[in-house]
């Protein structure tokens, strides 16, 4: 399989498509359930097409703790299936879907009873290690006290009297879900940014397709299907509101996370810590620690989830009970919002309600998926698909996406045992060559090529260190990057983990997007005005005090796509 870019000309073709084709499945929505059902029917020999309103993963998909889990905390609820299936997506995932992506992390688990809860935590995470199997990560280990302080020297002694510490797995969740549809997109799939259903087109009673409005141009495509899939996450109401009924109810559970330099907490190991309701995570990522996340209902704007202030110093609070220096409001380079898609049920707790997932036949035609978690993706676009071949007049073979790598995972691991090499090669630090390598796997020698012959791309992003600036012209030429915000909140994560939230990288890689997406002077300040914006806005809402005067001042953040959110 040859590697797709998805460059401007390909959206343009992609978009001729939209116009001229009938696909086998139409599926709304880009986030990674949508992207994961482009990819397991575009490998099963369908015709596909997904369309997302505004970028891959610019939802819940990109807002995640990041992790890759089966979730702890579910075995306390007797959710064995659900763990059991997540911890096998995490084999995978980790073996030999994308294990450029995906990777170990440890965490503690510390105790506060020196007897019953060793013997009850302990019995719990033995059972995770079993349904997880053994080949993939270490086995859990009995940590004293003074073990948990040598693995965590900034946690305080008189908060816990010991600690089990097991593995897990984490991901650049944005990242992954543009991959996802971008390897999609290799197996003949359309998948297409910024482009918005308004409507659902109807035969009688029956759903034949999607009314399409390009968001760049104005244009509104009517999209010919022979099933339409919706896969649209804290949307699922709306979507199933355009045929005037639904026999899915989604809510939105808030989770807020924030971004803090990796050394304002000493220690090589993440955390897991009770809080009333939940779990919060202290989780290492790179030169940083992401610390989330909060569990609580959500009625308003669903494009702008908001953090209030509240919600920042519950997250500080909870982490400053265990920690020798408390974190400040100071310490924190970034805060994130999502909003977590979970099954309706009777219970008014949010994190009660249901993480599996349901596939239902809306109307004749209209398939949604909903519900579930961001491990199962691959197992939620499998049964939509299976749901959906069922209604189609020819015989569609069963899923192979278990056994289908995304681009950049094969080759992978040569590339890694040859990274000096490649490093000596390239004139850049091994360290660059990691880095690379830990984001694009195998597609690195596309960037080392453009490097070859641009060498000034091997410089770094003013403000953001960690990256070079082609990673920013890869980012438009072949990930399908349409406006800064998508480059600095998702293609990298810049805009969480620099203390100005990336404004000075807007202003140095606008020029360089430019010259791959034809923008001249007065689209540069345009979007660096938008970003800008939407930076003040989130920082006024992180300010105020509750969830409605979070989310009124988030208004001000406007996404620069016509008619978006």
């Amino acid at each position: 399989m040859e590697p797709v870019a998805l460059s401007p000309a390909r959206r343009q073709a992609d978009l001729d498509r939209l116009r001229n084709e009938t696909f086998d499945l139409l599926v709304i929505g880009g986030g990674v359930t949508g992207a994961g059902i482009a990819l397991d029917a575009a490998t099963r020999g369908l015709s596909v097409a997904m369309v997302e309103q505004r970028d891959f993963a610019a939802g819940t998909s990109s807002r995640s703790s990041k992790l890759i889990h089966g979730g702890l905390r579910y075995l306390e609820q007797f959710n064995f299936g659900l763990v059991r299936e997540a911890l096998k997506e995490r084999g995978l995932l980790l073996q030999e879907l994308a294990p450029h992506l995906v990777r170990p992390v440890s965490f503690l688990f510390p105790l506060t009873h020196p007897l019953w809860e060793r013997f009850y935590i302990g019995a719990g995470v033995q059972l995770y290690d079993r349904l997880g199997g053994s080949k993939h990560l270490p086995g859990h280990r009995h940590l004293t006290r003074r073990g948990a302080i040598s693995v965590m020297p900034s946690l305080r002694d008189d908060a816990f009297v010991g600690a089990i510490r097991y593995f897990d797995a984490q991901v650049d969740d944005a990242r992954h879900t543009m991959e996802i549809a971008r390897t999609a997109a290799a197996y003949g799939a359309v998948t297409t940014i910024s482009t918005r259903v308004n409507d659902l087109l109807r035969e009688g009673e029956r759903v034949v397709g999607a009314r399409v409005r390009d968001q760049e141009s104005g244009e509104e495509i009517d999209v010919q299907a022979r099933q339409v899939i919706n896969a649209t996450g804290v949307w699922t109401d709306e979507v199933q509101d355009l045929v005037g009924r639904g026999r899915i109810k989604v809510r939105a559970s808030k989770g807020i996370h924030l971004v803090v330099p990796r050394d304002r907490i000493h220690g090589d190991s993440g955390l897991i810590l009770r809080t009333e309701t939940s779990v919060l995570f202290v989780i290492p990522w790179g030169r940083h620690w992401i610390l989330g996340t909060t569990d609580t209902d959500w009625n308003l704007d669903l494009a702008h989830p908001a953090a209030s202030a509240s919600d920042i110093q519950y997250v500080l609070d909870h982490v400053n009970r265990v920690l020798r220096v408390p974190l400040t409001h100071e310490d924190v380079e970034g805060v994130y919002a999502g909003l977590r898609p979970l099954l309706s049920g009777e219970d008014e707790a949010t994190s009660q309600l249901s993480r599996e997932h349901a596939v239902v036949q809306t109307v004749a035609g209209l398939i949604t998926v909903a519900g579930g978690k961001y491990t199962t993706y691959r197992v939620m676009a499998e049964d939509a698909v299976d749901a959906a071949a069922r209604n189609l007049p020819q015989r569609v073979p069963s899923s192979v996406t278990d056994r289908t790598p995304l681009l950049g995972a094969e080759g992978y691991h040569a590339l890694w045992n040859r990274r000096d090499r490649l490093a000596a090669d390239a004139g850049l630090h091994v360290t660059r060559i990691e880095h690379l390598l830990d984001r694009y796997g195998a597609l690195i020698t596309e960037l080392l090529a453009m490097l070859e012959e641009r060498p000034e791309l091997a410089e770094r992003i003013d403000g953001a260190d960690d990256y070079l600036k082609v990673e920013a012209v890869y980012a438009a030429s072949h990930e399908g990057a349409r406006h800064l915000d998508d480059l600095l909140t998702r293609r990298t994560r810049i805009s969480i983990e620099t203390f100005d939230r990336g404004k000075a990288a807007a202003r140095d890689v606008a020029p360089l997007m430019a010259e791959v997406l034809g923008w001249d002077d007065d689209d540069i300040a345009r979007e660096i005005e938008h970003y800008d914006a939407r930076v003040e806005a989130e920082l006024e809402s992180q300010r105020m005090p509750d969830d409605r005067t979070a989310d009124a001042a988030r208004m001000g953040a406007r996404d620069v796509r016509v008619g978006a959110g």
